[in-house]
């Protein structure tokens, strides 16, 4: 529905002048109105939780820009542990306004929006793994998504309280915490190799065995379906 995302996207616009003084508020989302010059009817009709959806909304963006520059650059010669640390930094330097997202960490603490912030990490690390080629569809490809979530949002945390030049301590930062999670993986896979560690395991493995990943709806455009732009997109 183009008009929505074009009204949403209007609404996002003008709120990001306010959010550093209000914060993702009813107090921006009004402003934001006035500014996009929408009418309250349609504004809510596009954003019903006003503010909130809006802070979802420039995570998002901030996802899809993410993606394309992921996409657009060549990763061929990296290490994969160096795919996942250039995607992870890459979600973070598209980010232009940094109070923003200082706002919206706060925003998502709050008891009644925790959920919404969660999904949001869930999703972005879910799009870094897909445009990063992941073909799992078993127990891993939950593993994956919950550890990548880990790091990102400490990553993004370290971030936001990062003075250094070139956010250098940052990158140092998310090299240990990815170090930490090779570590991980190293271990799993000696449990493994090992005849008598493998056996003890073999009860819990074929438990885990049976899990699958969510089946995705294909990507179709016929008539009388609708899907929002961001899925589209992702």
């Amino acid at each position: 529905m183009p008009q929505h995302d074009d009204i949403r996207d209007k609404l996002l616009d003008a709120a990001l002048a306010h959010v550093p003084f209000d914060g993702w508020s009813e107090a921006t989302f009004r402003a934001a109105r006035a500014d996009a010059d929408v009418a309250e009817p349609l504004a809510r009709a596009v954003c019903p939780r006003g503010a909130v959806d809006l802070a979802l909304a420039y995570h998002a963006r901030c996802d899809q820009e993410m993606k394309k520059r992921v996409l657009a650059a060549d990763l061929a010669e990296m290490r994969f542990r160096d795919r996942i640390a250039y995607a992870v930094r890459t979600r973070l330097e598209v980010i232009e306004d940094k109070e923003a997202v200082r706002r919206a960490a706060t925003l998502f603490a709050l008891p009644q929006h925790a959920g919404d912030g969660a999904k949001a990490v869930w999703n972005t690390c879910d799009l870094i793994w897909t445009v990063l080629g992941d073909k799992s569809d078993d127990v891993n490809w939950y593993t994956k998504r919950a550890t990548l979530s880990g790091v990102y949002s400490s990553t993004l945390l370290y971030w936001l309280g990062d003075d250094s030049p070139g956010h250098e301590a940052t990158w140092e930062f998310l090299d240990r915490r990815i170090e930490n999670v090779m570590q991980f993986e190293k271990v799993k896979s000696q449990v493994n190799s090992n005849p008598v560690l493998s056996r003890l395991m073999a009860g819990p493995n074929w438990v885990l065995g049976q899990i699958k990943a969510p089946t995705k709806m294909p990507d179709m455009d016929l008539p009388g379906m609708w899907q929002p732009q961001d899925a589209k997109d992702s």
